[in-house]
């Protein structure tokens, strides 16, 4: 008898939380799609998803759901950031630790990036490039084991030899060895091919490659391009055949235009781009993600002694100052923009800097915000899933105490977060 009377009761349990919906009363609300902020709604989630949007303060009559207030807060969808390094971020020791850090070590380091990000208002990331542990942070986070954005990850970014992303660069000829298309390294048609299929066993979402030089990478270019366009084909033809999409890293004019017309989606960075490189952007329906926090950073960090490799330096101190300017060059001349901040190479968790950048720089603060969310959503292929507050979206919620369209600094400043339905700040 006793054993029925709990087996009800647990049946009773599970009812509830089962039936039980989260009702949250937005004094504003950012609807991304039309750009318009509405007055008085009330959001309803169930489980993971959003189930209803509905004018005015509605309260639920069922005893077992919950009411969240936030009526003082303007409320936007989880942000999108389409450039980050969840397995790192960059300081003096930065080229040290690459030879005293074991994958262990990297992902305990990365379990707080992660949760930083995420308490920040950014629920979705994409993972441009580290060891391969980020694939394990990604699916660490899906599990539940770990607070953290909901991941889309590159793994290992794809370089040429002695390129942006050969993990060998500055290290001992003792150590360099031959890396290979297993290691990330491509040096031919047939390498591309190999090094994407790798990407794909290891479980990446999406393909990088470094089509120049890059600006914290212990070698002397910062701009040279660095693949063939023969080699950017291939690699953006195998990555379509495996479902995946490829972003650039790119600074120098030539080797963006390369990877326009190779295939790629995304250029990151964009530093040096030229007018002609713009209109073939358009042409090819490319994005340029701007990084411009990442900019700033650099060259600030570049005039403390010490703190890059002295090969670094001029490269920092040329490119950093640029970036902002390309990206107001670039908004003005209709190229479309993606949020993305190259979190990583800053401190994780000050990645709503961008959208002040990006406001200086001439895009309307909506637009900003458009380019965090539904756009992201858009690349990622999750535009039915991500960047809205609709009807079946995952609810991914967040608030900041004034209107963005007034004060885009209240961006820096994310009072609550909700992903998936669970809230992890209030």
């Amino acid at each position: 008898m006793k054993k029925q009377i709990l087996f009800i009761v647990f049946l009773a349990v599970i009812q509830v939380v089962t039936s039980q919906n989260t009702y949250i009363h937005c004094g504003k609300l950012i609807d991304a799609k039309s750009g318009k902020i509405k007055a008085k709604q009330t959001i309803v989630v169930h489980k993971d998803k959003v189930v209803d949007v509905i004018n005015g303060y509605i309260e639920s009559t069922n005893e077992v759901d919950k009411l969240i207030d936030l009526k003082t807060k303007v409320v936007m969808p989880g942000l999108i950031d389409m450039h980050v390094h969840i397995e790192q971020e960059f300081n003096a020791k930065t080229q040290l630790n690459k030879y005293i850090l074991n994958e262990a070590d990297i992902a305990f380091n990365s379990v707080g990036f992660a949760k930083s990000t995420l308490l920040n208002g950014f629920t979705t990331v994409r993972d441009l490039g580290g060891t391969g542990v980020n694939i394990s942070i990604r699916n660490a986070i899906n599990a539940g084991k770990i607070p953290g954005p909901r991941v889309f990850t590159a793994g290992k970014s794809l370089a040429t030899t002695g390129g942006h992303a050969d993990p060998t660069n500055g290290s001992s000829r003792k150590l360099t060895g031959n890396p290979g298309p297993k290691e990330g390294v491509v040096n031919s048609v047939e390498d591309a091919k190999k090094a994407v299929r790798q990407r794909y066993k290891n479980g990446a979402d999406c393909i990088k490659i470094t089509a120049t030089g890059g600006v914290l990478s212990v070698a002397k270019s910062g701009d040279n391009p660095q693949f063939t366009l023969e080699e950017v084909k291939a690699i953006c033809d195998m990555a379509k055949d495996y479902g995946m999409h490829v972003a650039a890293h790119a600074h120098g004019d030539e080797g963006m235009q390369r990877a326009i017309l190779g295939g790629v989606k995304t250029i990151e960075h964009g530093t040096y781009m030229s007018d002609k490189t713009m209109e073939l952007m358009k042409k090819h329906n490319a994005y340029l993600v701007p990084t411009i926090t990442a900019g700033k950073e650099v060259e600030e960090k570049a005039k403390v002694e010490g703190f890059y490799p002295e090969i670094v330096v001029p490269k920092a101190l040329a490119v950093g100052p640029q970036i902002q300017g390309t990206f107001a060059k670039a908004y003005k001349n209709g190229v479309k923009i993606v949020f993305g901040t190259d979190a990583g190479v800053f401190k994780h968790g000050n990645n709503g800097k961008e959208f002040g950048y990006m406001v200086e720089a001439g895009m309307p603060a909506i637009e900003s915000i458009q380019s965090a969310t539904i756009i992201g959503a858009k690349i990622l292929k999750m535009e039915n899933e991500l960047g809205q507050i609709k009807k079946g979206f995952y609810a991914d919620i967040i608030a900041v105490d004034e209107d963005p369209t007034q004060n885009i600094h209240t961006m820096e400043n994310v009072t609550f977060v909700m992903k998936n339905g669970v809230v992890y700040k209030q």
